[in-house]
């Protein structure tokens, strides 16, 4: 018979145990969520420790009063982004094979190079055999490299270059007056995180908090909007700061991904709050701008007024904010609604004002994304579009594509299809087969149907030259002088400075369609970017892609051509099962992030 005392001791003993737990949670602020994700985050912060970093000694100006709670509850079973593929031939899979291990030699090619030359600095310049520091001195390549090494299975220079990573010391001695919070979040919170997920590695792990860390500080501001250009000399000094009035829109909202997944990882929510405060206000303005759906350029993030300019794009500047939305959705497997709500809301616009269909010399069917002007008048407001392509946004087709599986809308992978095809068919009009940063075409009267008239097109390039439109025989002289292919009507930059873009968008397009005509592309481009940029020691930029033969080169390697461009090239030529889409999303710097599944 059990004694009343004995009874009493196990209940104080339970209670005991029940409480304890619960301070222990509490102090590790860890959510409670679906026992997958919790679990990770618990696993994850165990050893973690980085009191001795300075940027957590720092006391905040302006405290969070109250934080954003991680989203709970189990992951919805979002439908499936990769096509099932079939066997593949013998054949196929020799081609495949030989083509990826090409790509892996150029790779291997060039870090080898920023190995003997340019170890743990931002970048190899491939001409001169130098190096640059552009990126904060912290290892730029190197970092943003970590996850392609892993992917490609070179596990031993994996391994060296991890050794190196963890050893950089993130703090105030940079050398630059002032950070780019984006480029530092996309590129070293982002390469640490991926790397970390791939390879389980807790050393990358505890790195990228410490990088979290410091670009944390950066929004202790006020109203908790950060600081994109950031001052950290100033910050480490324990100066107050405060956002800025005019900020590019992408450099605000491109955040969730990287700061999402890296407190998940840790169970540490400050980071999943300084994020979802910055898109809670892009949610709730939405629909309130001059081209209400999408967001403007410029923002000023100290009134925390994202509304007020006129023009809009899915392109630079603008880019990541819109390519996060249905990205968000996955990592967070559907568990904010918002994040599919911004971009079907997004897409809708862009799909009707920004994309258009240009007129072709062969009237193909294809979609290039332009930006758009608003202006106020008495009657409404007035919409114009610039028919402006650009390289970067050629990540549109891939995002379209994206959100259209995540949603179950087939007509965006339509529109993502007809992009894509865009951008491959600017490549191959290009005499070098190579498309340039930015360029003009003329716009269809519509997309149904399209016929070229080669007069319009030279009164455009007449008009786009400054010359009176009616001037035609000058139209040849001006198509010479300017070498534009026809279809161009002008190119404003004629640099190809080593983008991933367009081969992103081929590669998530193929995993999503299996179209075997985007691999022949993909080995197109890749033969024509490697024949014109490689150098004795890499590859390099080029100033002008207009010419026939002979490119000058700028001397320029950023970090991206190995932890994106190369990265995309290698994966198109992989196995469909290495880093699924139904696994992983890729943040805007090519590093992918595992999703919460259910």
């Amino acid at each position: 018979m059990i004694s009343l005392h004995s009874m009493r001791r196990k209940l104080w003993t339970y209670l005991l145990a029940v409480i304890l737990f619960c301070l222990v949670l509490s102090y590790c602020n860890i959510p409670v969520t679906s026992r997958a994700h919790q679990a990770e985050g618990v696993s994850a912060a165990l050893g973690d420790d980085d009191t001795q970093s300075v940027w957590r000694r720092l006391q905040p100006y302006h405290p969070v009063s109250s934080m954003r709670p991680l989203p709970t509850g189990k992951p919805l079973s979002l439908p499936k982004v990769q096509r099932r593929f079939g066997k593949e031939s013998a054949t196929a899979c020799k081609v495949r094979l030989e083509r990826q291990a090409v790509v892996k030699d150029t790779f291997t090619r060039c870090w080898n190079s920023y190995r003997a030359r340019a170890w743990m600095s931002d970048e190899l310049t491939p001409v001169s055999g130098s190096r640059r520091d552009p990126f904060g001195g912290w290892g730029a390549t190197l970092v943003d490299s970590l996850d392609t090494l892993w992917i490609m299975g070179m596990r031993h220079e994996f391994d060296e270059a991890a050794a190196a990573a963890v050893n950089i010391t993130f703090d105030e001695t940079t050398p630059l007056g002032e950070i780019n919070v984006f480029e530092t979040n996309i590129r070293y919170l982002g390469g640490f995180l991926s790397a970390y997920d791939l390879s389980g590695d807790k050393r990358l792990l505890r790195k990228a908090r410490e990088v979290g860390d410091m670009l944390y500080v950066a929004f202790d501001t006020p109203n908790r909007m950060p600081i994109t250009r950031w001052d950290l000399h100033a910050a480490a000094r324990g100066e107050d700061q405060v956002a800025h009035e005019n900020v590019l829109v992408a450099e605000m909202g491109t955040f969730t991904l990287e700061f999402f997944r890296l407190s998940l990882l840790t169970g540490d929510g400050k980071w999943f709050d300084a994020a979802q405060r910055i898109m809670d206000v892009f949610y709730e303005q939405q629909n309130t701008t001059q081209l209400p759906g999408m967001w403007p350029i410029v923002v000023n993030a100290k009134k925390q007024q994202f509304n007020q300019h006129n023009d809009f794009t899915l392109g630079a500047m603008a880019d990541s904010l819109f390519e996060y939305l249905p990205k968000t959705h996955a990592l967070l497997g559907g568990l904010l609604p918002m994040y599919r709500e911004m971009y079907e809301a997004a897409m809708h616009t862009a799909a009707k004002y920004n994309l258009f269909r240009p007129m072709l010399p062969d009237e193909k069917n294809v979609l290039v994304s332009g930006m758009v002007g608003t202006s106020r008048t008495e009657s409404g407001t007035v919409t114009e579009l610039r028919p402006d392509g650009q390289h970067l946004v050629c990540f549109a087709g891939g995002m379209f594509a994206l959100g259209g599986k995540l949603t179950q809308n087939d007509d965006h992978v339509g529109l993502g299809e007809k992009l894509v095809d865009g951008c491959v068919w600017t490549y191959q009009a290009m005499p070098l087969a190579i498309m340039p940063e930015t360029f003009n075409m003329l716009p269809c009267p519509n997309r149904d149907h399209c016929a070229w008239d080669e007069r319009k097109w030279k009164e455009e390039v007449l008009k786009k030259a400054g010359e009176q439109a009616s001037d035609l025989d000058k139209a040849d002289v001006v198509i010479a002088q300017k070498r534009l292919p026809k279809g161009f009507t002008s190119i404003g930059d004629t640099r190809y400075i080593l983008r991933p873009e367009a081969i992103e968008s081929v590669f998530v397009l193929y995993r999503i369609t299996g179209r075997t005509d985007l691999l022949e592309s993909a080995w197109a481009m890749f033969q024509a970017i490697e024949s014109n940029t490689r150098t004795e020691l890499a590859n390099s930029a080029l100033n002008d892609v207009t010419v026939a033969k002979d490119p000058s080169m700028s001397d320029s390697m950023e970090s991206f051509w190995m932890g994106e461009t190369l990265k995309y090239f290698y994966l198109i030529f992989s196995e469909p099962d290495l880093v699924s889409l139904d696994e992983y999303v890729f943040n805007t710097e090519a590093h992918p992030l595992k999703r919460l599944l259910p």
